[in-house]
């Protein structure tokens, strides 16, 4: 069983997420995506599980700071993926893949179900 949950240390959602998972004894490994990066295969496979909608905070700071044109430019699933490899911070946090199913988010409603579901 492999899960690796995707984001940053010092965000609080990721932390709540990484805490419950040791908590419940659920190994994973974590892959902090400023510092490691994100390849363009990783978000792509993200994006056949999940809706650009989903992944792309449009509520964070990160996505307030662009352009009206940028924000307007994402209109495809290329166009979120690009915009995600130039700022990952305005991915929603964290992103698990636990044994290629991917979820978006922690609460720990969602992640009882996930694992004991």
């Amino acid at each position: 069983m492999t899960i690796t949950v995707y984001g940053i240390p010092n965000c609080d959602t990721v932390k709540k997420a990484r805490t419950w998972l040791a908590e419940h004894q659920q190994e994973f490994v974590f892959h902090d995506f400023k510092k490691q990066g994100l390849s363009r295969d990783i978000v792509a496979g993200w994006l056949q599980q999940l809706s650009r909608d989903v992944l792309v905070n449009r509520k964070g700071t990160t996505w307030r700071a662009l352009s009206d044109e940028r924000k307007a430019s994402i209109v495809d699933d290329d166009a979120a993926i690009a915009l995600m490899l130039e700022n990952p911070s305005v991915i929603k946090r964290p992103v698990m893949d636990n044994n290629g199913a991917f979820s978006v988010g922690f609460s720990d409603a969602q992640y009882q179900q996930i694992f004991n579901g």
